[in-house]
């Protein structure tokens, strides 16, 4: 039988994967503008696999990972779709969202997205992350994603800046919408351990279904096209800046709560490993450096 869901599944995995050459080629046409000619900053694509328990297909994606550049020092953009059949303790993870209780007798699902996320070499660039996915199973679905910034030495007007391209893309869908979920990043972004949030904030939101598809996935995309008119204003303006190894230090100290956060309490990472998809993949947030003091 044909899934009904079948077209709006291609439509959604279609974008992600849009998005994901967008993004792509402006973060190699960045490295162009501001690289030496023997230095061209270039991603390294390879593919990836979800590995089901019984060895069927699930589904992958691709990697996209640049080292070493002149304006990023790592960054990747994954683009994955992966279906299969949850396991126990996925199952009791998801159950408890809204209208998927049924995940205990039928655990089949669909999931589609981009994921990004940015260390740069001068520590005055924000690191920042972005993602915007979409997740299916018989009993529901939902879209989820958002995207933050964060600083290891922090300029108001460089937050206010990426907000404003946030808030401005959010209020094509309704005034409540930035507030909302420029809340709900401040929370989910919280390092506990630490006291302190993880960056200077941004959007974030899951468990989006209102009953209407078309208008959720218009809102994802939204979320999608403001990603780089957020962030490619800010790395212009503090790419060539002067810093010392103290300003390095700082950076690196930073890191290491990036690193603690995604490691302790970021969904996308416990849901990566626990549904069997490529640990690199997962683990591709992770900065090429860090430290603690």
């Amino acid at each position: 039988m044909t899934d009904p869901f079948d077209e709006r599944k291609a439509r959604a995995a279609a974008w992600f994967r849009q998005l994901r050459d967008d993004i792509v080629a402006a973060f190699e046409d960045l490295e162009d503008r501001h690289q030496s000619a023997d230095a061209a900053g270039r991603f390294d694509v390879s593919q990836t696999k979800r590995h089901s328990e019984d060895g069927s297909d699930a589904g992958g994606g691709l990697m996209s990972v640049m080292r070493g550049g002149r304006v990023f020092e790592k960054v990747g953009v994954n683009v994955s779709t992966v279906h299969g059949t949850l396991g126990a303790r996925a199952v009791a993870a998801m159950s408890a969202r809204k209208d998927m209780e049924g995940l205990r007798d039928d655990p089949r699902f669909w999931a589609s997205g981009i994921s990004l996320v940015a260390h740069m070499n001068n520590p005055h660039v924000p690191a920042v992350h972005m993602n915007t996915r979409m997740f299916w199973t018989p009993h529901g679905w939902w879209f989820g994603g958002g995207s933050d910034l964060n600083p290891c030495i922090e300029y108001e007007e460089d937050t206010a800046d990426f907000h404003a391209v946030l808030k401005a893309h959010c209020d094509k869908h309704g005034d409540d919408i930035y507030p909302r979920l420029k809340a709900w990043a401040d929370e989910y972004f919280y390092v506990p351990h630490r006291g302190r949030a993880r960056g200077v904030g941004g959007i974030f939101y899951d468990d989006l279904n209102t009953g209407d598809w078309e208008a959720d996935f218009a809102f994802t995309q939204d979320v999608g096209r403001a990603f780089l008119p957020a962030f490619l204003g800010v790395v212009e303006k503090r790419r060539e800046m002067a810093f010392d190894e103290a300003d390095r230090d700082v950076q690196l100290i930073h890191r290491g709560l990036y690193a603690e956060y995604n490691l302790v309490y970021d969904r996308g990472t416990k849901f990566g490993l626990e549904t069997g998809h490529d640990a690199n993949a997962v683990l591709m947030s992770l900065p090429p450096l860090a430290k603690w003091v």
